[in-house]
């Protein structure tokens, strides 16, 4: 039993990290512990947990409360089986979330196409000897800067992104044109056959290069940066914008038909 000196929140944790430990988990040892405000105002060291420990701690919790957090769990447990046995259907739940997150139908299926052709490109450094992780993310940012002159951080700054998904928030252009930087790297890299890392880096700068040259020539045809500041937020506002204006169309002409006018 907890003793009467200790708090009850205190009491609480401690049974619960004996449960923890009782079952083997090792969750608990694995947490870290960071200094964050406390209630009364003063910094304490806090025990946090990252997004898998933090669900694992959930399923071992027994209270009625936990339960449809529990029910979730095994929900998207049985998701992840059906989708590894059938792929096709985690592209249909992932076209369903889109849309209901408010992207149009078009963007979406543009989406969708973009995801295959980052495919096929970290296929094609996996087979030539591209350490995934670091190395990955060291060539997506070559090809990034070689097409829109940032990184993807100094891409997700501009935006105003923390932990979002950069190409979610990108518009029609950018989108594009970043399937076409790296669906380039890709038929750059079958044709010069590139081994390992820094051969690799040399392609990605090639295939974004391509992307940069079509984006310079629009922004000399239109006189306006590809590159944009908005992010998903402000286009699904445009999208909402459109609509309502639409909505009310109708009623100004027959505003104008009854006033004589065309």
């Amino acid at each position: 039993m907890c003793g009467s000196r200790l708090p009850l929140k205190l009491c609480g944790k401690w049974v619960m990290k004996k449960r923890l430990k009782d079952e083997g988990n090792e969750t608990v040892t694995n947490c870290n512990a960071l200094k964050m405000i406390a209630a009364d105002g003063k910094k304490r060291l806090t025990d946090v947990a990252n997004t898998e420990q933090l669900l694992r701690i959930i399923q071992s919790i027994p209270s009625p409360k936990a339960e449809p957090f529990k029910v979730w769990l095994a929900m998207v447990g049985r998701e992840r089986i059906e989708e590894t046995v059938d792929p096709e259907q985690a592209i249909d739940r992932a076209l369903e979330t889109y849309l209901k997150k408010g992207y149009s139908e078009e963007w979406v299926h543009q989406r969708l196409l973009a995801i295959r052709i980052r495919n096929e490109l970290t296929d094609e450094w996996k087979k030539r000897g591209v350490e995934k992780g670091k190395e990955y993310a060291i060539l997506t940012d070559e090809i990034s800067r070689a097409w829109s002159g940032m990184t993807t951080r100094q891409y997700k700054k501009l935006k105003g992104l923390k932990k979002e998904n950069l190409r979610d928030n990108m518009s029609d252009l950018e989108l594009v044109l970043t399937m076409l930087a790296e669906a380039s790297t890709t038929d750059i890299a079958k044709v010069t056959n590139p081994q390992g890392f820094s051969e690799n880096q040399d392609v990605a700068r090639r295939g974004g290069k391509v992307a940069g040259i079509a984006r310079q020539a629009l922004e000399a045809e239109t006189g306006k940066s590809v590159v944009t500041s908005q992010n998903a937020s402000n286009f699904r506002q445009l999208v909402t914008d459109i609509v309502e204006d639409a909505a009310v169309l109708p009623d100004v002409r027959w505003n104008r038909r009854r006033d004589g006018g065309m």
